[in-house]
């Protein structure tokens, strides 16, 4: 973590861009965490608002949108190559993209305070054939979103910005946790229900 902080007091709003497109699309780098540091560095005058949130907002989206560009080219090669292998059907990718037509667009949206979730939501979009006009209209406006809360969360917070920060992170976690066994659990039960109705 110590070097995220000497990258961008070091190469300041490039590093911020950078190190989000990254993290966003899945490398491990405290995303949050330097968000609320750059929005500490705002308050203390070292950063000016509008490029620092430029870099970090154009970070997220650039990020994002190589996700989905993997999903819609890697994925669907995949897919079509090893698919039944690992029983992922053309079938189950339709009721995938039926699914996102439903709710996947507020994953999409919400997923940035979701760890581990950002990126395997866009994949997933781009791997399921969502359009990029729908995909952007979600993913960005919640990028949008999502920046704009933590840098301003480091611009008030002040000198206690860290402690807070590592204290999100860790809620962060035990939220994505939670998501996910409510997901699994959702996914078990709807199993069931499909077994029981075929019996």
């Amino acid at each position: 973590m110590d070097a995220v902080f000497t990258w961008i007091t070091t190469y300041g709003y490039g590093a911020i861009f950078l190190l989000l497109m990254l993290g966003v699309v899945g490398l491990p780098i405290p995303d949050e965490t330097l968000l609320v540091f750059s929005g500490y560095l705002i308050s203390k005058g070292t950063m000016h608002p509008l490029p620092a949130w430029m870099c970090a907002v154009a970070g997220s989206w650039c990020g994002i949108s190589l996700s989905y560009t993997i999903g819609r080219t890697l994925g669907l090669g995949f897919i079509h190559k090893f698919g039944k292998y690992i029983h992922v059907t053309e079938e189950r990718l339709t009721g995938v993209h039926k699914w996102f037509d439903r709710m996947g667009h507020w994953v999409l949206f919400f997923g940035y305070y979701i760890a581990g979730v950002r990126h395997f939501s866009a994949i997933l979009a781009g791997t399921s054939g969502l359009s990029f006009p729908s995909f952007i209209a979600y993913a960005w406006a919640g990028g949008l979103l999502w920046v704009t809360t933590f840098l301003t969360l480091g611009y008030y917070l002040g000198e206690n910005w860290k402690q807070i920060a590592e204290l999100i992170h860790h809620y962060l976690l035990y939220v994505s946790l939670a998501v996910l066994a409510a997901a699994l659990c959702y996914y078990i039960w709807k199993r069931r229900q499909q077994h029981g109705g075929q019996s």
